[in-house]
């Protein structure tokens, strides 16, 4: 069996058909890379997001940890304030007590001195 000869219209027409088809292939084949290297892209942001999102979650441990240091703190410094303002009312209160007294005191004194004047006696200053 032999093949009969083609034609050149036919064998035209063949090579445009082949022609096409490799150009259809060549695009595919691009295609096909570019969305290669497009997940290759992704692969790597996200395990460059992961790297950022483990850093974050240290960053936020050490912040938690930091911010419970700054409460207790401030918890002691509230404390401390608080009994230095109750000391500070009761010597207070003690220094107006004893100023009251000690005007009292003087009033008695100044009242005995005016009484011994009148009786003629000499007053104690």
């Amino acid at each position: 069996m032999t093949a009969e000869p083609r034609t050149t219209g036919e064998a035209l027409q063949e090579w445009r058909a082949a022609e096409q088809s490799a150009a259809v292939a060549r695009r595919g084949k691009a295609a096909a890379e570019a969305a290669a290297a497009a997940a290759q892209l992704a692969a790597e942001a996200a395990l460059a997001t992961a790297d950022a999102a483990r850093a974050a979650l240290e960053a936020a441990t050490r912040a938690e940890v930091s911010a419970m240091a700054t409460a207790e703190a401030a918890k002691n410094v509230a404390r401390h304030t608080i009994n230095d303002l109750a000391d500070a009312n009761a010597d207070a209160d003690f220094a107006e007590a004893s100023e009251l007294a000690a005007k009292e005191q003087y009033r008695a004194a100044a009242s005995e001195a005016i009484d011994r004047q009148r009786e003629g006696k000499p007053a104690q200053l």
